[in-house]
């Protein structure tokens, strides 16, 4: 009985050493210097828009999925690159897009018809085309506070390039309609990222960025959420399955400009990352 608790002993510290030996060729996720993450994202979508006219009258809101037959669902590129400079500081890029088509006849209440967009009028029974694009390109500069072997956290401060543009066209025999509205410039966030160094192989990693602004009868606000957890099969390569929100609101109270944009988008994702 000794002997055999001895040999199982014996066993465990040879395995248990083994797996250190090959444990320890992997590198510190913390110590990463460059990380390139490329993937996508399967995003459930909600988009809600009033666009009033230009001489101050109301206009309907719209249920883009509902009403106009957008696709409520769908795949999407992911892509996302971190570079260090020195212990403490880190710079990150990243790039989100939904660009989403769809043409459907509208069949909507009498409440809500004719429906007011900008400066035209759909009709219950025209074969609207809607086009709704939604692209926003980040830079965000980090600043890790805390940073040990195991956990390291950041606050952010990113500023991104958002382009959102919505175009209506109907076109028959007795109706022609083409109108578009085009909504873009630089929004401000600021937010906290973490990683958690379960062992040099597995990880994980979330973040936070939100900010809200009221400027010049204008009110906006931009949310963006993150959770992975990264397994690192080769010392330089991981893989990562997670989440991903994004909200976006936008109210603009301008006479010639004057409507509403709301937009969640979230959903699970899959990325391949590359490290040095």
């Amino acid at each position: 009985m000794t002997r055999t608790a001895a040999a199982l002993a014996a066993f465990v510290f040879v395995t248990a050493a083994g797996a250190a030996h090959a444990d320890s060729a992997y590198p510190n996720p913390i110590d990463d210097r460059i990380r390139l993450s490329l993937g996508a994202a399967y995003y459930s979508t909600s988009t809600a828009v009033r666009v009033d006219s230009s001489s101050g009258a109301t206009g309907t809101y719209l249920n883009a999925e509902k009403d106009l037959g957008l696709a409520p669902h769908s795949f999407e590129p992911r892509f996302e690159l971190l570079v260090r400079a020195g212990e403490r500081h880190r710079i990150r890029f990243d790039y989100f897009s939904l660009v989403r088509n769809r043409t459907t006849t509208l069949n909507l209440s009498s409440a809500q018809t004719p429906i007011v967009f900008r400066d035209v009028q759909l009709l219950n029974g025209d074969p609207v085309q809607t086009d709704l694009d939604i692209r926003a390109f980040g830079v965000g500069y980090g600043y890790s506070f805390w940073r040990s072997r195991r956990l390291e956290i950041a606050a952010t401060f990113a500023v991104h390039e958002i382009d959102i543009s919505a175009r209506e066209r109907v076109q028959t025999a007795t109706r022609h309609v083409d109108q578009r509205e085009d909504q873009a410039g630089p929004f401000p966030t600021l937010g906290l990222d973490a990683t958690w160094v379960a062992s040099r192989r597995f990880y994980f990693e979330g973040r936070a960025q939100y900010l809200k602004l009221a400027v010049d009868h204008m009110t906006a606000s931009l949310g963006e959420y993150e959770f992975n957890a990264l397994y690192r099969f080769r010392p330089n390569l991981s893989v990562a399955l997670g989440v991903q929100a994004v909200h976006a609101m936008l109210v603009s109270r301008q006479r010639a400009n004057s409507g509403r944009f709301d937009f969640d988008s979230k959903g699970p994702q899959l990325l391949v990352r590359l490290a040095f």
